[in-house]
């Protein structure tokens, strides 16, 4: 017996097959979904798209990114595998409105606009729209069977409350077991995030630390090795590397190694915790450099930092309920339940004050600390609101636009006000999306969580 294999279209792609035992699927918010298939022919495929038009001319090397350049282009793929024009039914979802809903979600209406752009599209080309279900207020999943040419639409979350999730709390005793039990980040790790922020430190200084942690060393000779850097040489020794990779490479080699063995510890609690919460972490750095480097007012490489650990606290409290509850994050990602409220309910405390706990432990920066404390209510930051308020945004960004990776619901409560602090307006925002690397918004983020373009 076969099964029907489910492959996932990220943000600004696009996947075309003939008849097989498959169903490609997207994930959509704000993003639109175009499912185009000729059934008699046996083609079609799926299309994830994240806005409507370039905001300018200066990112024409991702038109899958738009509507206006990337349906086009998808409809002429298919044509070119065989699917006839006359034959192709198109399936329309997504760019809905996400609650809770603002002005600014009303002035922007980047899903409207996605839907409308798409519509106008189709309708231009002659293709007959079978099903449009775009607009609204939740996230939906598009989905296409290409075995039998069947499409389908299912809202997700739409039912969702804090009694949905039982689960018997830890006792003090088990919760302080996790906390002490946790393998912490790599002491030459958490040196280097402190001579991010010294001006004085040196390339030689970085270095130094590199070599008192062989996991980290390896992972950065691995990386040089890797099809990314690799020339005719092999690369053997840490000198070696160092050269090759530069100060800025240097940095993220090492960060993503610290972080990428911390996450491992998450078991089965997010069975996807690995895949997700990892994924999301990178994700993260990369929007968050971004909107840095945009706005200008906080360090690129801080922000990077902030991204990738801003989460910390939800492996700690996963490991709490590791043998009683294996899939709690997981349920409540499904449920769309307010994650804070859930963990405060059921620990006492929520991931923000658990990373700090963790983050003080391990004696992080105090920029950091405050940021993981309160990325989830900017306003309450004491030592670094810009940087709170960039992690507030990247999440923001994260929710709107990546559903699949949404762990928290963001508000957007300080969305505005948020812009403002970094340096940025809401006329930028588009701007700021199309910039963002599509391997961010995808299934494997540490493509581009390296090489970040400036």
């Amino acid at each position: 017996m076969t099964h029907n294999r489910i492959y996932h279209v990220a943000t600004g792609n696009y996947m075309i097959h003939a008849t097989t035992d498959m169903t490609a699927e997207a994930f959509l918010g704000t993003c639109v979904g175009v499912a185009l298939f000729d059934p008699e022919s046996g083609v079609g495929g799926l299309m994830h798209l994240l806005l409507p038009e370039p905001v300018s001319q200066a990112y024409p090397s991702d038109p899958g990114k738009y509507v206006t350049t990337g349906l086009p282009l998808f409809i002429h793929n298919l044509l070119k595998q065989g699917a006839k024009k006359e034959n192709l039914r198109a399936w329309i979802a997504g760019g809905a409105l996400m609650e809770p809903l603002t002005r600014q979600d009303i002035a922007l209406d980047i899903g409207g606009r996605n839907a409308d752009a798409a519509i106008h599209v189709l309708t231009k080309e002659n293709i007959r729209i079978e099903q449009n279900e775009t607009g609204g207020f939740f996230t939906c999943t598009l989905s296409l069977n290409m075995k039998t040419w069947t499409p389908d639409i299912k809202p997700i979350g739409m039912v969702s409350s804090e009694s949905q999730i039982t689960i018997q709390p830890p006792t003090r005793e088990e919760l302080d077991r996790a906390f002490a039990s946790i393998k912490p980040i790599p002491q030459a790790a958490i040196k280097v995030m402190r001579m991010l922020d010294e001006e004085g430190s040196s390339f030689k200084e970085i270095a130094n630390e590199i070599r008192k942690d062989q996991i980290i060393t390896a992972s950065v000779i691995r990386i040089c090795n890797s099809a990314l850097f690799k020339g005719s040489a092999s690369i053997d020794t840490l000198d070696d590397a160092l050269i090759i990779l530069g100060r800025d490479v240097l940095v993220k080699s090492i960060l993503l190694a610290a972080i990428n063995n911390y996450f491992s510890q998450a078991g089965t609690g997010y069975a996807l915790c690995y895949g997700s919460l990892y994924h999301h972490a990178v994700s993260s750095a990369i929007i968050a450099e971004k909107l840095a480097r945009k706005g200008g007012k906080v360090r690129p490489q801080t922000a990077y930092t902030a991204g990738l650990l801003h989460d910390i606290g939800m492996v700690v409290l996963d490991q709490a309920l590791a043998s009683s509850s294996p899939l709690f994050y997981r349920n409540i990602q499904k449920t769309k339940a307010n994650v804070l409220a859930v963990e405060k309910q059921i620990f006492g405390m929520d991931h923000c004050e658990a990373g700090k706990k963790l983050a003080r432990q391990w004696s992080f920066p105090e920029n950091l600390i405050d940021c993981i404390a309160s990325h989830h209510n900017p306003e309450k930051t004491r030592t670094s609101p810009r940087l709170s308020h960039i992690i507030f945004l990247t999440e923001l960004i994260m929710s709107r636009f990546h559903t699949s990776l949404e762990l928290v619901p963001t508000s957007v409560e300080y969305f505005e006000s948020s812009l403002q602090k970094i340096g940025l307006s809401i006329s930028e925002f588009p701007d700021i999306v199309s910039q963002i690397p599509l391997d961010a918004l995808g299934d494997e983020p540490d493509k581009s969580a390296i090489l970040v373009k400036k």
